[in-house]
């Protein structure tokens, strides 16, 4: 038996959900989506701890940084969101469930491949929650491309920017307000240790955030 028929049978051997194709055009958005994505807003219950912590998330607004967001709000925590302007449906769907939590929510939009941005959006954060002591580096930017060939020199610099350069200015600005005992944390992915073809940029980007991490 070829390892593609291999392939196939491994492909069709179990359920798969009853979803419909579904596009957007870029940035994409949560609230659009069919069935909406489940980020923990009726499951997730709180234990308070991370009570009295203060944390900034990029790309708060759905996805992972979504998810984040609603479990830090039930753990106690004041938290601040960045996310694209285009994304703001979504955005205030998570601030609305941070308030309803009792905690402070902050929305600052703006893109974050740029690196004057990057400082200013650390400052509000900071100054409007009256401090900081968790980043989380999440927002990332994914594309695919079927060969190098195809990958534009636009859109590979718009991967790093968004995914490895940000991470970079907003983490040496958050060094000015993060007190001893802070946390950063940042997004990476299998696509470090296992990249696939169709995503050379990102896969790249997710390997530099796992060294960056380490170091």
């Amino acid at each position: 038996m070829s390892s593609f028929t291999n392939k196939t049978l491994l492909t069709h051997q179990y359920p798969t959900p009853p979803f419909k194709k579904q596009l957007q055009d870029f940035p994409g958005l949560a609230a659009k989506m069919e069935p909406r994505p489940d980020h923990g807003e009726t499951s997730y219950r709180g234990t308070g701890r991370l009570t009295g912590r203060k944390a900034l998330i990029t790309g708060g607004d759905s996805g992972i940084g979504r998810a984040v967001a609603i479990a830090y709000a039930r753990e106690g925590a004041d938290v601040a969101i960045n996310y694209l302007p285009d994304e703001e449906q979504d955005a205030a769907e998570v601030i609305k469930l941070i308030e309803a939590e009792g905690r402070k929510a902050i929305a600052i939009p703006g893109d974050i491949r740029s690196e004057s941005f990057c400082q200013q959006l650390v400052k509000e954060a900071a100054t409007k929650l009256d401090g900081l002591d968790i980043l989380v580096n999440n927002a990332g930017r994914q594309q695919f491309n079927e060969s190098i060939r195809t990958l534009s020199t636009e859109d590979f610099d718009a991967t790093f920017k968004t995914n490895v350069y940000a991470m970079f200015w907003i983490t040496k600005a958050a060094l000015e307000y993060l007190p001893a005992g802070s946390s950063i944390i940042n997004t990476s992915s299998v696509q470090a240790y296992d990249p696939s073809a169709i995503l050379l940029d990102y896969a790249q980007t997710k390997a530099s955030i796992a060294a960056f991490t380490k170091l």
